[in-house]
C-alpha cells in the first residue's frame, strides 16, 4: 500500500485579538509617570514634524482645538512652498532605511548634548582610594600587593580574601610580610576602617587616633560583639567587672561607629519624586488635579493639512503627512484619555481614603483594585499600569498611589481594617510598652485582640519585622 503526500490549500475560520498600534501607545502612555511622559513628548516633538509645541496663555489655549493649530493662519504661500520642500526631503529620509540623518550645519549635535547634560556616575570605592593612594610615596616592592589589596575591597569597604590568598594571586611577586605592611598603608586612607578583615577591625581602625580612652569599648568589641547584638548587658557588664551605666555608655560609643564604611561610594542616585496628582484640602473638601503643567501643549500644525490640499504637493510627501499626523493625533488622544483615567482614578481613591485624609494611618481603609474598577469602569488591568511609578501629593504627605491599595485583617465585630493599620497599631502598642519589659510577640496579639482585633502571634510577627522592629529580647533596656 502507497501513500500519496500532497500540499493542498484549505480555508478555516479563525478568531485572533490583536491590539490596535494606537491602544498599545494609549497602554505606553498609561503607564508614563509624568517625568517620563515629559521626556516622551520632547521626543515626538523631535521625531515627528507635524507636531507643534503651544506657548501660548491658558486663555488662547482654551480656543484651540488640538488638530486644528494656532487660529492665526500663515498666509505667506513662500512659506508654505518651503515647508513642502521640506517634507519632499524628509520623506525621502524617511523612505530610505539606510540613509543616515544628519543634523543640519549650524545645529547642536543631539547626542553630544545628550552626553553633555547625562548626570555623572558616583565615584566608585576604588577610584576614591586609588586617588588618594596615588599621592603618597609607597616602596616599589609593596606597589602591586597594595594595588591588589585596594581592587579586593568590596562596596561595604572590606578586604574579601584573606592576605595569603592575595599573595598567592601574584604567583611569588609578593611575600605574606610585604602583604601586611601595604595593608597597613590601605588601612590608614580616608574612608576610617576600609580594608578590615572583620567587624571588630573595621571598628577598631575607626577608633584609632581618638584622644579620649575608650578602653572598655575595644573590650566590648573585641571580646564581647555577640553579646552585645543579643543585648546581654548584665552578662557584659559582670564579666568585664563594670556597671550596668558604663556598659551602656560604651555601647553608645560603639553605635556611632560604621560597620559599613565603603556604603557611601558607588550608590545609585536616589530617585526624584515628582507627584502626578496634588490634593488640596478647600472649604471642607478635598479637591483632586493633575500636576501636568511641565508636559509640553502639543497640537497639530495647520500648515501641514494645507500641504495636504496643494495640488502641487507631490503624492510620496502626502502619504508621509498623513502617516505623521495620524501618529500626532493619535498620542494627543493617548495623553488626554491618561489625564481623564488618572483624574477618575486618584478622585475615587480620595473619596474612600478620606478617613486617612483626616485621622491617620489607623483609619486607612481596606481597598482593591478591583473597587477602583468597577467606580471608574475601567478594566482592573488599566487601574494597575495608571497607578504605577505614580505618586500623589496630599496635605499629609507624599504617597505612592500603590499606597492606597490595601488588603484587610477582620475584626470581632464583623468590621474589617487595612493591614497597614494593624501594623501601625502594632507599632503603637509596641510604643507604649515598658521598655524593661518589652511585650512579647504573643502578648502584642494578646492587647491587640482585647481591642477587637483578631490577629494571630505569627501575624503579630511578620509586621514587627517588616517594620523594622526588633525583638522583645533586643528592645529591653537595662
Amino acid at each position: 500500500m502507497q501513500m500519496r503526500m500532497e500540499a493542498l490549500l484549505q480555508q478555516r475560520p479563525e478568531l485572533r485579538m490583536k491590539l490596535a498600534p494606537q491602544i498599545i501607545q494609549s497602554i505606553e502612555i498609561l503607564q508614563l509617570p509624568t517625568l517620563e511622559l515629559q521626556q516622551r513628548l520632547k521626543q515626538e516633538l523631535l521625531d515627528n514634524p507635524v507636531l507643534e509645541m503651544s506657548e501660548l496663555v491658558e486663555d488662547e489655549e482654551d480656543e484651540i482645538e488640538s488638530e486644528q493649530g494656532p487660529k492665526e493662519e500663515r498666509a505667506d504661500s513662500d512659506e508654505d512652498f518651503d515647508k513642502m520642500e521640506q517634507m519632499e526631503e524628509a520623506w525621502r529620509d524617511y523612505s530610505s532605511q539606510t540613509r543616515t540623518r544628519r543634523a543640519p550645519s549650524g545645529e547642536p549635535d543631539r547626542k553630544l548634548e545628550a552626553m553633555q547634560n547625562t548626570a555623572a556616575r558616583p565615584i566608585s570605592l576604588q577610584d576614591y582610594l586609588f586617588d588618594q593612594y596615588s599621592l603618597l610615596d609607597t616602596p616599589d616592592e609593596l606597589a602591586e600587593v597594595a594595588e591588589n589589596i585596594i581592587y579586593n575591597i568590596d562596596d561595604d569597604g572590606y578586604l574579601q580574601y584573606s592576605l595569603e590568598e592575595v599573595v598567592e594571586s601574584m604567583e611569588g611577586r609578593a611575600t605574606v610580610a610585604q602583604a601586611e605592611r601595604a595593608l597597613a598603608i590601605v588601612q590608614n586612607l580616608d574612608p576610617p576602617g576600609v580594608g578590615a578583615r572583620s567587624l571588630s577591625e573595621c571598628l577598631l581602625l575607626q577608633m584609632r587616633g581618638d584622644p579620649d580612652d575608650h578602653t572598655l569599648a575595644r573590650r566590648i568589641i573585641c571580646d564581647y560583639l555577640e553579646d552585645l547584638y543579643m543585648n546581654r548587658i548584665p552578662k557584659i557588664a559582670k564579666e568585664t567587672g563594670s556597671t550596668v551605666e558604663e556598659i551602656k555608655a560604651a555601647t553608645a560609643f560603639i553605635s556611632h561607629l560604621n560597620p559599613r564604611p565603603g556604603l557611601a561610594f558607588g550608590a545609585e542616585t536616589p530617585p526624584y519624586v515628582v507627584p502626578d496628582i496634588i490634593v488640596e484640602y478647600v472649604d471642607g473638601e478635598y479637591q483632586v488635579r493633575l500636576e501636568d503643567d511641565r508636559l509640553p501643549r502639543v497640537y497639530v500644525n495647520s500648515a501641514y493639512s494645507r500641504l495636504l490640499r496643494d495640488g502641487r504637493t507631490s503624492e510620496s510627501a502626502k502619504e508621509y503627512i498623513r502617516k505623521k499626523i495620524q501618529a500626532a493625533r493619535w498620542l494627543i488622544d493617548s495623553i488626554e484619555q491618561r489625564r481623564n483615567t488618572l483624574y477618575k482614578i486618584a478622585t475615587a481613591i480620595v473619596d474612600i481614603q478620606r478617613p486617612f485624609f483626616e485621622k491617620g494611618l489607623r483609619a486607612l481603609v481596606p481597598l482593591k483594585m478591583q473597587t477602583i474598577a468597577q467606580i471608574t469602569s475601567v478594566h482592573v488591568s488599566t487601574v494597575c499600569r495608571a497607578i504605577a511609578d505614580k505618586y500623589m501629593q496630599t496635605p499629609v504627605g507624599i504617597f505612592p498611589l500603590k499606597f492606597f491599595f490595601t488588603g484587610g485583617t477582620r475584626t470581632t465585630d464583623g468590621r474589617v481594617r487595612s493591614r497597614k493599620s494593624v501594623k501601625a497599631l502594632v507599632r503603637d502598642v509596641i510604643d507604649r510598652e515598658d521598655k524593661a519589659n518589652p511585650l512579647s510577640d504573643d502578648e502584642i496579639a494578646a492587647r491587640l485582640q482585647a481591642e477587637g482585633i483578631d490577629i494571630a502571634r505569627r501575624t503579630v510577627t511578620k509586621y514587627r519585622k517588616a517594620m523594622g522592629i526588633p525583638s522583645s529580647r533586643h528592645r529591653k533596656v537595662y
